[in-house]
């Protein structure tokens, strides 16, 4: 059983993304939804060559005592499962 791949559109397949930045900004773009629906965000800023995520909150996550357990039980326990050469998920400040 084959599954539409999550950039594909209009009937149009596309050609997988071929970095890990491409891969972990479509996990970040399918958690999002969930995020912006408690007031949220998130922001990809950056894959370091390590496999270290560096993300940015905004909105009701900024201050939120939730944050950090939003960041570790659901960003980056999602990221690491679905693209395995990432090695931590951090937040920004900046």
């Amino acid at each position: 059983m084959t599954q539409a791949h999550p950039s594909t559109s209009a009937g149009q397949p596309s050609s997988p993304p071929q970095t890990v930045k491409d891969r972990v900004q479509l996990v970040i773009n399918w958690l999002r939804p969930v995020i912006q629906s408690d007031g949220g965000d998130v922001e990809l800023v950056d894959v370091s060559p390590e496999g270290v995520v560096h993300i940015r909150f905004h909105g009701a996550c900024i201050g939120c005592p939730s944050s950090d357990m939003t960041l570790r039980q659901g960003i980056e326990r999602n990221i690491r499962e679905k693209v395995p050469e990432v090695s931590q998920v951090v937040a920004t400040a900046e």
